[in-house]
This record gives C-alpha cells, sequence and structure tokens, in this order.
C-alpha cells in the first residue's frame, strides 16, 4: 500500500464523514443515551452513550464503502460496533477512531469541546489525524495535521468541509503561543494532587475537571502547551502526538525520554480498551518535555493499585 495515495484519500472522504457525524452527535446529545457497560472505575473513562455506538457505526461504513483502499488497513476503534472484520489484520498501516472523545462532558452536558476523531499511523508515527469538534464555534472546529502542516479553525457549513479546510493557514510554530498548561489524565484519583505537583515544577497543571474541552485544538493554537499522561489509550492520545512532532516537539516516555511508538500495548480490559504502557509527556516545547520527565520519571507506570 502506498502512504501518499492512502493520504489523499483520507483528505478526499474523511472531512464530509467526521462533519456528519458531528451534527448526528450534536441531535442525539438532546436525548437519554447513557449506556451502562465499562468498569475501569474512572468517570472520564466509563462514561459510553448510544451516540459513541451509533457514530463508530457510522464512520465504520463509510471507510468500508468510501474507497477499498481503507479496507487494506487494519482498523482500532474504542467501540465494538461496525463492519469491524471487513478490515486487514495485518497490515502496516491502522485507521484507528473515537467516535466521541470527551463522552463523560458530552453526556452530562458539563461542556461542548468532545469531538469526533480519526488517526492514521503505523508502528513508528503518525501521519495523519482530523478531529471535528461540532459544538466549538458557530458552526464547529476543525483540526487536521498531515504533510508536516497543522491547521485548526472554524467550519463553515456553506462550503465542503475539505474546502474549508484547504482554505486555512498552516500554524506557524514561530508564532504559535507557548502556554504553560498542560493536561494531566489518567492518573486515578491523583490527577488533581499531580497537577499541583505540575504548577510546583513551573508550569501549571490542569486536571480533567478544570480542562475546557478536548485537547487537539488548545495544543494546536497553543493555548495549552501539552499533556502528561498515564497509560494513555491508542484511539486519542496519538493525535495529541502527531500535532507536537510537526509543531517541533514531540511526545516522549517519562521514564527515558525516548520518543513514544506504537509497538507495545495492553489491553485494559476494566476500560476494554488498548492502551500505550507507562506515563507519556507530550508538547511543542523541548523545554516542557524536560520538565514533564524530570518530574515524573519516576512515579508508578502501573495504572491501578489494587
Amino acid at each position: 500500500m502506498e502512504l501518499n495515495a492512502l493520504l489523499t484519500a483520507l483528505q478526499t472522504h474523511l472531512p464530509e464523514i467526521l462533519r456528519w457525524s458531528g451534527a448526528i452527535a450534536k441531535r442525539l446529545r438532546h436525548f437519554n443515551i447513557a449506556v451502562e457497560n465499562k468498569t475501569s472505575g474512572s468517570a472520564l473513562t466509563d462514561a459510553l452513550t448510544l451516540a459513541d455506538l451509533t457514530l463508530q457505526e457510522l464512520i465504520v461504513a463509510a471507510l468500508r464503502d468510501r474507497d477499498p483502499i481503507f479496507l487494506q488497513c487494519r482498523i482500532e476503534a474504542e467501540e465494538k460496533t461496525g463492519d469491524l472484520d471487513r478490515f486487514s489484520e495485518d497490515a502496516p498501516y491502522v485507521l484507528s477512531i473515537d467516535p466521541i472523545d470527551g463522552t463523560k462532558q458530552y453526556r452530562d452536558k458539563t461542556a461542548d469541546g468532545y469531538c469526533v476523531m480519526i488517526h492514521l499511523r503505523d508502528s513508528e508515527t503518525v501521519h495523519y489525524s482530523l478531529v471535528y469538534i461540532p459544538e466549538t464555534g458557530e458552526q464547529g472546529t476543525w483540526v487536521e495535521a498531515v504533510h508536516q502542516r497543522v491547521v485548526c479553525g472554524p467550519d463553515d457549513f456553506s462550503r465542503p468541509a475539505r474546502e474549508v479546510l484547504d482554505a486555512m493557514p498552516a500554524i506557524d510554530p514561530e508564532t504559535r503561543p507557548d502556554s504553560s498548561q498542560i493536561y494531566l489524565i489518567g492518573f486515578q484519583d491523583e490527577d488533581t494532587s499531580n497537577a499541583q505537583l505540575v504548577t510546583e515544577a513551573g508550569l501549571k497543571g490542569v486536571p480533567p475537571e478544570e480542562m475546557p474541552g478536548s485537547i487537539y485544538d488548545h495544543l494546536a493554537t497553543g493555548a495549552f502547551g501539552g499533556s502528561l499522561i498515564h497509560t494513555p489509550n491508542v484511539y486519542d492520545f496519538p493525535v495529541s502526538l502527531h500535532i507536537a512532532r510537526i509543531l517541533g516537539g514531540d511526545a516522549v516516555w517519562v521514564h527515558n525520554g525516548e520518543p513514544v511508538n506504537f509497538h507495545e500495548h495492553w489491553l485494559d480490559e476494566r476500560a476494554d480498551m488498548l492502551r500505550l504502557p507507562g506515563i507519556t509527556a507530550c508538547s511543542a516545547n523541548p523545554n516542557t518535555l524536560k520538565i514533564l520527565c524530570d518530574l515524573a520519571k519516576d512515579w508508578s507506570p502501573i495504572r491501578y493499585k489494587d
């Protein structure tokens, strides 16, 4: 499979698919759609709605039908819905879907920063990322990363989604602000206390309950400087890695400072999702990465204490 052909197909078809998915998410949010399923003990992780299941069904079906090149990829999806068996089981490239990132705030209607997202990666890095945030801005907000180019900006329903993205200027790492705000998640009942340690180290730690929405548009624009995540899942975290790498930074394991790759993952049976091992720091600023690694290098890499 030729990577550029795959990237062209993704750029061509995915924007309208995610725009449709976002419209469905907005509509379903008006109803009681909570579903009980996951039992990790974390309210953020365990939140699940019929919207997650419905949007994944739509996205998987669209990938199946729009271009046969997509069927040559492996597929990893946070939920179980969709015609997943039609996709390759051993391809070098994987399409990874998070139908709703920020499900708890979506379900509870506590904020509007939830998003629909998909990315393409291989075992070393991420090659394409697309995020649609349906209720940020008047008509939603986009983040796209591909070919060393990151864009972020408002949608415009009067034009095709691809046309909107193509008209956005690339974010310039030289002029992008460098915020000290760092998003922390995955530390179970220590998210808030660890955020305070980040603040004491000279940055500003932000625990999940204080996060204004998903990290991706905030990271792209520089409103946030990065993240510190315990055993991140493979459906959403790689998009942050992709944005940071394009903008001159990286995502690294805090215990050794080495760049994150995707050679190894583990199944979190409590949350029913695939995760990377250890604690990762992600930022477009190498100095921020060093501060986070120095702080967290000796923290426990074990997610669950019991």
